[in-house]
């Protein structure tokens, strides 16, 4: 979860596959084999975004295990040191502004993952974001 300087957006990409194609989602990847999850966390962030380590420090928040489809996700969030400019060429990027019904499935990934995230940093905003 990669959130602006200013902490009034939020980082998103819209998916162009499977599964969620079409609906917007947060940036993310797979933990390589060798790896720590914060490792992976940054090195997909640079990969997707072009975000570098010296832009943002990130916090590991959450866990998910989903047992039953042998899936393990690991949540991170940070806020931007400075204005970066994103690109990268697997989902088209965007910034969301924080108004917006996480929680809406039509609209976003996750189940309604993606409103839980948020409302979890929320309650730990000054912990997690720097402030």
């Amino acid at each position: 979860m990669v959130y602006s300087k200013d902490l009034d957006r939020l980082l998103m990409c819209k998916r162009v596959k499977d599964p969620y194609k079409g609906l917007s989602n947060l940036v993310g990847g797979k933990i390589e084999s060798g790896e720590t999850g914060i490792q992976a966390a940054y090195r997909e962030l640079l990969e997707e975004t072009g975000i570098t380590e010296e832009d943002i420090s990130l916090h590991h928040i959450m866990d998910f295990t989903y047992y039953l489809q042998h899936c393990y996700v690991e949540v991170y969030a940070g806020k931007l040191k400075r204005d970066v400019r994103v690109s990268g060429d697997e989902n088209e990027l965007y910034w969301s502004d924080l108004n917006q019904d996480f929680f809406d499935m039509t609209l976003f990934a996750g189940e309604g993952n993606i409103g839980h995230m948020i409302e979890q940093v929320k309650m730990s905003r000054s912990i997690l974001l720097d402030e």
